[in-house]
């Protein structure tokens, strides 16, 4: 994994990114109801992430997509909040530190977009996410933030910028 490289997602990508995100879905065994996994644009991520204040990212390595993230407005939430949307990485990339660069990547983008804060919604048993999410000054919430539509994501969390 030593030639990786984050770069924004590309139209070609499409494919490739939706067969990565649904089979950490199956992996990890996380609902598919309520979640990112049902969202109508999972196929068609460069469409959907190439409007004002969205970006998506993809982790490529030796021409193989290994992991993804994006920065988007909280969907029916404060202008100010952006959500850190859809970061999932393939086994082979967790635990290289990977994880803690994307976020970076994202966080950084999202500050220059000029959001004030950045929302994020996960599973319980998605430890190492979690870790990932407090080392980077996530602070776990009450309930959630805007309407994503994840009715299945019980884990809240937000970050100022």
């Amino acid at each position: 994994m030593e030639s990786w490289v984050i770069r924004t997602i590309k139209k070609e990508d499409n494919q490739s990114v939706a067969k990565l995100i649904r089979s950490v879905f199956d992996e990890m065994e996380i609902p598919k109801v309520g979640t990112a996994y049902e969202d109508p644009y999972l196929d068609l991520m460069f469409e959907e992430y190439n409007k004002p204040q969205s970006v998506y990212y993809v982790v490529e390595n030796e021409g193989q997509i290994v992991g993804c993230a994006g920065i988007a407005p909280l969907e029916n939430g404060d202008p100010k909040i952006c959500e850190l949307q859809k970061m999932y990485f393939l086994p082979q990339t967790r635990g290289l530190g990977i994880g803690s660069k994307m976020m970076e990547q994202c966080l950084d983008q999202a500050r220059i977009f000029g959001f004030e804060k950045c929302y994020i919604e996960t599973m319980p048993f998605m430890h190492a996410a979690q870790k990932l999410y407090k080392k980077s000054g996530f602070e776990y919430l009450d309930g959630p933030m805007g309407c994503t539509g994840h009715s299945s994501c019980p884990v809240w969390m937000l970050k100022d910028l």
